[in-house]
């Protein structure tokens, strides 16, 4: 058989492509959506200037945290709840929801009262400058309240996702997004009569959107019993110690793959902040573009997790194993293409922020070097998100995701702005290096098919 019809008997498999859109379409218009209004709110911020700019983009550090600590979480549960579906076991659904609601309530406490009472402290790690720090802390103060809503939300959409509800999660969160985004713009600028609050508006704004999300999510969820999300209370406040012990045991490698990595990122912000203001300024005007055109990599990465489990739940490796390949495939193929648009196109966001010539400088060889090595951390999202932990290979991606960071890039990044002296975007290019170096051992580890683990036997005996 020739290379060509090799490849086309690979793709010819129209049940995936029809499972990948009907659930990645929608995680990536919400994301999509989420990451174009995350952009509307920086533009917006960014015509107060370079200091709330940089105040806000710090401020988004401890969230940011939060965040891929719920990550972890979250996508550690989704391992159990896809298998778990795949066998059509609603009762151990609900009970890892249970799970996941108990520890991400946990994690965000943690982190609502650091925003609360102590924000000065966690800003100061990454500046000295005062008036950075105390611009973004009137912010946390007001936004860290949002971070327990945010938690039970993310529980209770991972539930749906998995299950293959990925409607309703999408529609609750487009529209706390839409009404955060008008909220954020009369608040900031005090339009129609509202006061003119600056940075303590998009707080005010975030707050509302949150709360709302997770209100109206939960009241939708419970309004059909028969819903896989609408798990008693009983089911939530479970303390089943054999049950968590298991499920929590592929669970923690995750927890501390995004605690670690998340942490290397935390100490990125930290290395470009040292830099000064107007570096820091530069990479948070790149990344609202980072995020936009990375949503479809997320949607599809997100998807294949889900669907790659579901197989597994059922038993059907082989089956898995392509679905992961095609997956794969079309990550670098896509991020090829959303590259090159990148580096024609995305510029022209330059000309929407008041600043000065130099951060708009920065911020475009930022821009280049992130479209020449969006493949390559398109790939490693799909290996590590869609591929390992689907599987249950949990410890390898820890080492993969967790670890790489602080043997590779941190140091890299550190050499480059602190030794030799780097301007941001030769230190952002010198962080890179991480992505490059998880994607030779990725590869490596999804063609030795080591990674495909049944996980649904480890808490179907704990009822």
């Amino acid at each position: 058989m020739s290379l060509f019809r090799r490849i086309c008997h690979f793709y010819d498999d129209p049940e995936y492509f029809n499972l990948l859109l009907k659930i990645a379409i929608p995680i990536t218009l919400q994301n999509l959506l989420m990451s174009s209004l995350n952009m509307a709110s920086s533009v917006m911020i960014g015509q107060l200037g370079e200091l709330p700019v940089a105040a806000i983009g710090l401020a988004g550090q401890l969230f940011f945290l939060l965040n891929l600590v719920l990550f972890g979480i979250m996508s550690g549960a989704a391992m159990f709840t896809a298998q778990l579906w795949g066998k059509g076991d609603v009762e151990n659904v609900r009970r890892v929801l249970g799970f996941a609601v108990k520890m991400g309530l946990a994690g965000s406490l943690i982190f609502w009262a650091i925003a609360v009472f102590a924000p000065e402290f966690a800003l100061g790690i990454y500046t000295t400058d005062q008036a950075v720090i105390q611009l973004g802390s009137q912010y946390l103060r007001i936004f860290g309240w949002t971070y327990p809503f945010f938690a039970v939300a993310f529980a209770y959409a991972m539930v749906m996702r998995t299950t293959g509800n990925v409607r309703l999660p999408l529609a609750v969160s487009v529209s706390s997004l839409v009404i955060n985004t008008v909220l954020a713009y009369l608040l900031i600028f005090g339009s129609f009569g509202f006061p003119k609050m600056g940075i303590v508006g998009a707080a005010w704004a975030g707050f509302f959107a949150r709360a709302l999300e997770c209100i109206l999510l939960l009241a939708f969820t419970y309004q059909n019993p028969s819903n896989p999300a609408a798990a008693t209370l009983k089911q939530l406040a479970e303390f089943d110690p054999q049950f968590l012990g298991k499920v929590f045991k592929p669970v923690l490698p995750v927890m501390i793959n995004e605690i670690l990595w998340s942490f290397g990122i935390t100490t990125y912000s930290i290395i470009y902040a040292r830099l000064g203001t107007a570096a820091l300024a530069a990479i948070n005007i790149v990344q609202p573009i980072d995020q936009l055109a990375f949503v479809a990599f997320i949607g599809i990465g997100n998807a294949t997790a889900i669907m790659v489990g579901n197989k597994i739940g059922k038993g059907e490796f082989d089956q898995a194993y392509r679905y992961a390949g095609r997956s794969l495939s079309l990550q670098v193929l896509g991020a090829l293409l959303t590259g090159l648009l990148v580096y024609l196109f995305a510029g022209i966001f330059f000309s929407l922020y008041k600043v000065s010539a130099d951060v708009v400088a920065d911020a475009h060889q930022i821009l280049i070097i992130m479209a020449l090595a969006m493949w390559v951390r398109a790939s490693n999202m799909t290996i590590i998100v869609g591929i390992l932990r689907a599987g249950g290979d949990t410890r390898f991606s820890l080492v993969l995701d967790g670890i790489v960071i602080w043997i590779v890039g941190v140091p890299m990044a550190a050499l480059g702005a602190f030794v030799l002296g780097f301007p941001v975007y030769f230190v952002y290019a010198m962080a890179l290096t991480e992505e490059v170096t998880k994607l030779i051992f990725g590869l490596w580890r999804y063609f030795s098919k080591k990674w495909m683990n049944d996980l649904t036997g480890l808490v179907e005996t704990t009822q």
